[in-house]
């Protein structure tokens, strides 16, 4: 990743790697998780829910992190106004602590750590996921696990985590327990592959193939059911970066379709659509592109300026994700990368110009953003783990990823976000609506 964990070849998975705020549920035609006997609303219901977060405030409330293996950066921001239903501005600093809905109609009460925890992403070391972790999902202090190779040593051992994840998440004490956790991984195809079996031809084998579309579509549908298998419900794929060069970032690890926007546009969406009708969100990454990066240019350990036009960066590295965000791609990861010319000081993650104005207002994007890894080389003028993930959502960024495979960097970047909102450096209402829609992510994949 990371657009899931750092974006470096993966080796074969069996080695490796107070006062309240109701929150809204939007339903955007997508079925609630099994587990729970809430109805789904329709958009407009969803719309008028997510209002509540302005009126069931009450006391005030008391302030309650994982290193990608794949070497992509990751990226964070402030959710944008155009998101799905935005909640009103709330104070947070009125809340009370959260419980959970005494009846099936009720909505959740969130805390300001429980909202702050439903967008960050946590990993960890190992094949077995630490107390720690476990007591925060109990909570609902966690909107997702990110895995890595490290932490899979068989398909049974990892669906057996993942059920004791979802079993965590399921307790009485959490308030979020209707909506399944995000449980994410890289499976892009070739030598970045954290669980063993399909895709298993990389994205540039899938474009020079005989056929590459129904290569694609294979490789989608193998991907989503692969990971659907085991419990994961979110893949870090695909890669629509349009290469330069051979043997450049992105070439070197097989890991871009082709140099032909066209081509990557087509055969992203054919993946995107045929691995979500398998019923695993997919993450279009890594926007607005590393295509232009050299062999020597990852963000993952340094920082990264790309000096791309605007013209080639709109109308080469970003153009497939016109095509993916038509086909209803459910996540969109961002890069640590700087773009002379749309915020030549900012890496595009931290920046809002990019995220709300390239992403969400000139390409229509509605879903949720995720950041490449948080401990990403490329943001170490940046600060702490803290000042990082405040700065990523200010910018727009959804949901923060946390990689270095530590739950104590998901646990620092928690306690930013809900002290960014308890002391209005977070704008409440931009907390809510990227809230709603990471919300809405989860009703809309099941348990």
């Amino acid at each position: 990743m990371i657009s899931s964990a750092e974006d470096h070849p993966a080796v074969p998975a069996g080695r490796v790697r107070s006062g309240r705020v109701r929150v809204g549920r939007p339903a955007i035609g997508a079925r609630l998780p099994r587990r729970s006997p809430l109805r789904a609303l329709t958009p407009l219901g969803a719309a008028l829910c997510t209002l509540t977060l302005i009126s069931c405030m009450s006391a005030p409330a008391h302030s309650s992190a994982a290193r990608r293996s794949d070497g992509q950066p990751a990226d964070a921001g402030q959710s944008s106004a155009t998101g799905h239903s935005a909640a009103g501005t709330a104070d947070p600093r009125s809340f009370a602590s959260g419980s959970a809905a005494a009846s099936p109609d009720a909505l959740p009460t969130l805390t300001p750590a429980q909202m702050a925890g439903q967008r960050v992403i946590y990993s960890y070391t190992g094949l077995e996921p630490p107390a720690a972790l476990l007591n925060w999902i109990r909570h609902g202090q966690v909107g997702g696990v990110i895995f890595f190779g490290g932490n899979i040593s068989s398909r049974a051992q990892i669906a057996s985590v993942i059920s004791e994840l979802n079993q965590a998440n399921a307790s009485p004490l959490n308030p979020m327990r209707a909506f399944p956790l995000l449980l994410m991984t890289d499976q892009e195809g070739g030598l970045v592959r954290r669980l063993p079996g399909q895709p298993l031809l990389s994205e540039k084998q899938i474009g020079e193939s005989a056929d590459p579309a129904a290569a694609a579509k294979a490789a989608g549908t193998g991907a989503g059911k692969n990971l659907a298998g085991v419990g994961m419900n979110v893949n870090l794929a695909p890669v629509l970066d349009v290469f330069r060069k051979a043997g450049d970032f992105d070439d070197q690890f097989g890991r871009s379709y082709s140099t032909d926007p066209h081509v990557v546009s087509s055969l992203g969406a054919d993946f995107i659509a045929a691995q979500q009708a398998a019923g695993v969100a997919a993450t279009a990454k890594h926007f607005p592109g590393l295509g232009a990066a050299t062999k020597a240019q990852n963000t993952d350990a340094a920082p990264v300026t790309l000096n791309v036009t605007l013209h080639a960066l709109r109308t080469k590295d970003e153009f497939p994700y016109q095509a993916a965000i038509a086909a209803g791609v459910k996540l969109v990861m961002v890069s640590w990368a700087k773009y002379s010319a749309l915020a030549p000081k900012t890496p595009a993650g931290l920046s809002s110009a990019i995220v709300n104005g390239e992403l969400r207002q000139r390409l229509g994007f509605k879903g949720v953003t995720i950041t490449d890894a948080l401990e990403a080389g490329a943001l170490r003028s940046f600060g702490t783990t803290r000042r990082r993930a405040t700065l990523a959502a200010k910018a727009g960024m959804d949901l923060i990823l946390c990689s270095v495979q530590r739950p104590s960097q998901g646990q620092q970047a928690r306690i930013a976000l809900a002290n960014g909102l308890t002391d209005g450096t977070l704008s409440p209402s931009v907390f809510n609506a990227a809230l709603n829609r990471v919300i809405a992510l989860r009703s809309s994949l099941g348990s």
